[in-house]
C-alpha cells in the first residue's frame, strides 16, 4: 500500500500577502535549507513508510523543519 501524505505546497496562495514566500528575506538562512533539501534524494525514507492509516506529514518538510530547528541551536521537539 502507497503512503499518502499530508498536502504540501510552499506556493500556496493566501490573501495578505499574496505569497507565503514575500513573507521570508531573500537572503535569509531557511531558504538555504529549503534548496539543499529540496535536492536531495530520500528515497531510503520514503521506502519506510508503510502507508494505511490517516495521511502523514511529507517527510521533505519534516528534514527542512528539523535541520532549521538545529541551525538555532533548538533541539527539544516541544520548542520546535
Amino acid at each position: 500500500m502507497k503512503p499518502l501524505f499530508k498536502q504540501y505546497n510552499q506556493n500556496q496562495q493566501i490573501l495578505l500577502p499574496p505569497s507565503l514566500e514575500d513573507l521570508i528575506p531573500t537572503k535569509h538562512p531557511v531558504r538555504v535549507v529549503n534548496n539543499v533539501i529540496h535536492k536531495r534524494q530520500i528515497d531510503h525514507i520514503l521506502s519506510q513508510y508503510k502507508g494505511g492509516g490517516t495521511s502523514s506529514f511529507d517527510p521533505r518538510m519534516l528534514i527542512k523543519v528539523l535541520v532549521y530547528s538545529y541551525m538555532l541551536n533548538t533541539y527539544a521537539s516541544r520548542n520546535i
